[in-house]
């Protein structure tokens, strides 16, 4: 058998092992799974496999095999926008250059775009675009929006941010909220910075 047939035999060993128990399996696990002859054997397709990116292990914890995912692509999360009223950012709470924490999303979900992030939203307006209170949307980086795109935008005088539906008018720029009950945001399109664009919405399922 060639090696790369060991190492695939491994692999797809490693996916059955998690999901029959829901935990990495050991080096004498995966010996006596893949009836493979010495555990220096299986280390060396380990090795060859963390090489490849198709695994990775941590060597200070126990059953610390994982499977890297080719799927799913990493985001960080930045912090709070409102689909209210702006929400004032004074500190690092509100809105951050630093992740709070690290989500994990499909490919599918926000498909090739480069430079995108996470916000918790805070409010409900824009209910009607199915984005609620709690809900989390992945925003990719943007200066600019077209006219009905979701943008993240910071109002410069106010030193608030917010999320809203963006239209150009004459002589000012309107922030529209997705909620019949919410009135529009007025602003001079030279108090706005797009910061980013929506791409997908987490929503969440607990409510």
């Amino acid at each position: 058998m060639r090696k790369s047939e060991i190492r695939e035999r491994i692999l797809e060993y490693i996916k059955y092992f998690f999901d029959e128990r829901g935990y990495a399996p050991t080096v004498r696990d995966i010996l006596k799974g893949c009836n493979v002859s010495s555990t220096s054997l299986v280390q060396y397709h380990l090795n060859v496999l963390e090489k490849e990116g198709q695994i990775r292990r941590d060597p200070e914890v126990f059953r610390s095999i994982q499977l890297v995912e080719r799927n799913v692509r990493e985001v960080p999360l930045l912090g709070t926008i409102s689909a209210g009223e702006p929400i004032p950012v004074v500190d690092a709470d509100t809105w951050s250059n630093r992740a709070e924490e690290t989500l994990r999303v499909t490919t599918d979900i926000v498909g090739g775009k480069g430079d995108i992030y996470a916000l918790k939203v805070k409010g409900t307006s824009m209910l009607d675009a199915l984005i609620n209170d709690g809900d989390v949307v992945i925003m990719e980086a943007a200066q600019t929006a077209e006219d009905g795109e979701m943008a993240a935008v910071w109002l410069k005088n106010e030193q608030e941010v917010t999320l809203k539906k963006v239209y150009r008018e004459p002589g000012r720029i309107r922030l529209q909220p997705a909620n019949s009950e919410m009135k529009p945001l007025y602003t001079g399109s030279e108090n706005i910075e797009v910061q980013g664009k929506v791409v997908a919405v987490l929503r969440r399922l607990d409510r």
